[in-house]
């Protein structure tokens, strides 16, 4: 069994998580923290529960999901673990942050670390995540599937009753659409949905309900 703690972060509300199990060794998903009381939660959280960050991982390359890149690298020594298709986009945060934010952020943000694709595996502990591609929202746009605890991190692929997107220049409605049909919509029907911003869902809830899936 896994443990799951959301810290809701920055302007945009969006969904960091840290997946934990038995081991204490832990992923960090979408590490969105902007200001220092979020930072503040996710360091505590880590150390009250004597937790070993592993692996940072990013769904996109979406400055709302990498705002805290900086500050993990610098605390845990963690690079971001993204899709390679959306690489040059997660080293352009500066750029986004004055392009969409209107704000500035540290010239100096970390590279990118292990590049991902499709199938790819992320292990901790005795749990293991694997990298489905979902590009629609971005291009390298991915969620991380555990089929073990049947939850997937869908990032802004899938929302509650709604999905990603798509209007942004690296966005597309016809990959979207496709990954909605050839990977969301195969998911086992049990899997909880952890998503990027808002509540969580199950992938039979989305079926029934959401209607980019019906």
């Amino acid at each position: 069994m896994f443990n799951v703690q959301r810290i809701e972060c920055n302007p945009l509300q969006e969904n960091c998580y840290v997946v934990s199990d038995e081991s204490r060794e832990c992923v960090i998903i979408d590490c969105g923290a902007m200001y220092e009381e979020e930072f503040a939660a996710l360091d505590h959280y880590i150390a009250d529960n004597q937790l070993k960050p592993l692996h940072l991982l990013a769904t996109h390359g979406h400055l709302d999901h990498n705002f805290g890149n900086a500050h993990m690298f610098r605390k845990y020594g963690l690079k971001v673990e993204i899709c390679v298709e959306d690489q040059e986009l997660v080293e352009r945060l500066p750029e986004q942050a004055r392009d969409i934010f209107g704000i500035e952020i540290p010239a100096d943000q970390p590279s990118a670390g292990r590049l991902l694709g499709n199938g790819d595996v992320i292990t901790f502990g005795s749990h293991q995540l694997q990298v489905l591609q979902t590009p629609g929202h971005t291009h390298g746009s991915c969620l991380f599937y555990c089929a073990e605890e049947h939850t997937a991190f869908t990032g802004d692929t899938l929302f509650r009753m709604s999905i990603g997107r798509t209007d942004f220049a690296e966005g597309s409605w016809a990959e979207m659409e496709k990954s909605l049909r050839d990977v969301v919509a195969k998911l086992p029907k049990e899997t909880i949905v952890l998503p990027g911003h808002g509540p969580q869902s199950t992938i039979a809830d989305e079926l029934r309900y959401n209607p980019y899936l019906r």
